[in-house]
């Protein structure tokens, strides 16, 4: 290696990011260009606009990171992209665009499962890290419940069978008229409400079962709101938050004891929720566990995540050719 310097693209759904990493662990740059205005007003992510607005503003994210770190193209190691999950169009822009950089500068390009990216955000916080332990991967996507033993691979406990957390707090929010994206909505609103005000379902409770259901839990919340009109906003939020944030949490403890590992890693961007946060360690206290979270800022869609993972591919060789697809469903235990 000449200096250890990869440059990170992710592009998987509406957030465009530039990320360049030096040895592993130091951010020399680390940009983002949010797309969540132009969404808003449809109360979601449309795809082709989100392509569009990848294309639009890539190549001078790319420009001044370079200009923020002091590097120029011919220092960069290698190039990192998000290959998958996500939206196909978002995902080419970034993959084409990484390729294209490591076909002109004669440098390995890396694929990076957006999944693992998440994951790896944890590793930046804290650099010393290191398995076995269970992970809470919780996203607007995915809710997951990973063992992961060792570098080698995972083993996925339990995960969603219907809507992801993160997708279940953008259909509360909906319910509730809020903005999106509904996680932050709910959060900010519920912070002055009572989380016990509306009793709602915790579906798939037991000590052993690690899958998710929200989709029920969004139906009962519609049907609450339809029979009592005049129920505050605050109150109903804090309720469904509540019920979201209680059945992650205790899955993910009794995973860990179940696996007999003391340390849990939460990822993805609903580890950015406060209130999850704070119940996660409270329980970490009693319980004698270790809980870790990234830093909010790299709880959501960030290209540093990318680096990271893909630093962490590029040491022990494993580097991806120019034919390298995208691919829109990428499962975690895929390369």
């Amino acid at each position: 290696m000449k200096k250890g310097i990869i440059l990170a693209i992710e592009s998987s759904c509406d957030d465009t990011g530039v990320a360049i990493l030096k040895d592993g662990q130091f951010l020399l740059s680390n940009l983002l260009a949010s797309q969540i205005d132009f969404h808003r007003e449809f109360g979601g992510v449309v795809p082709e606009i989100a392509s569009r607005k990848h294309l639009e503003v890539i190549n001078l994210l790319i420009s001044k990171a370079l200009e923020e770190s002091g590097i120029k193209f011919s220092d960069i190691d290698a190039v990192a992209a998000t290959k998958g999950p996500g939206l196909v169009g978002a995902l080419l822009v970034g993959v084409c665009t990484a390729k294209s950089i490591a076909f002109a500068c004669d440098i390995p390009f890396i694929g990076v499962n957006h999944l693992m990216g998440h994951i790896y955000a944890n590793f930046l916080t804290y650099p010393e890290l290191a398995p076995p332990f269970v992970i809470m991967l919780v996203s607007g996507g995915h809710t997951e419940i990973i063992y992961m033993k060792d570098y080698s691979g995972f083993e996925i406990l339990g995960s969603t069978l219907d809507d992801a957390a993160g997708e279940a707090f953008d259909k509360g929010a909906r319910v509730l008229g809020l903005p999106y994206p509904g996680g932050p909505a709910i959060q900010k609103i519920a912070a002055d409400g009572n989380d016990k005000f509306v009793k709602l379902p915790q579906a798939l409770k037991g000590k052993n079962n690690f899958n998710f259901s929200f989709s029920g839990l969004k139906t009962s919340l519609l049907y609450y709101m339809n029979e009592n009109p005049s129920t505050p906003v605050c109150d109903a939020a804090a309720s469904y938050q509540n019920a979201i944030v209680s059945v992650l949490v205790d899955k993910s403890f009794n995973a860990a004891r179940k696996m007999g590992v003391n340390r849990i890693l939460f990822a993805g961007g609903v580890a950015a929720n406060k209130i999850l946060r704070d119940r996660a360690f409270n329980k970490a206290s009693k319980w004698g566990y270790e809980v870790y979270f990234p830093s909010v800022s790299e709880c959501t869609d960030n290209a540093a995540m990318i680096a990271k993972a893909g630093w962490h591919k590029f040491s022990s060789g494993e580097i991806d050719g120019l034919d390298c697809n995208v691919y829109p469903s990428l499962s975690l235990n895929d390369k």
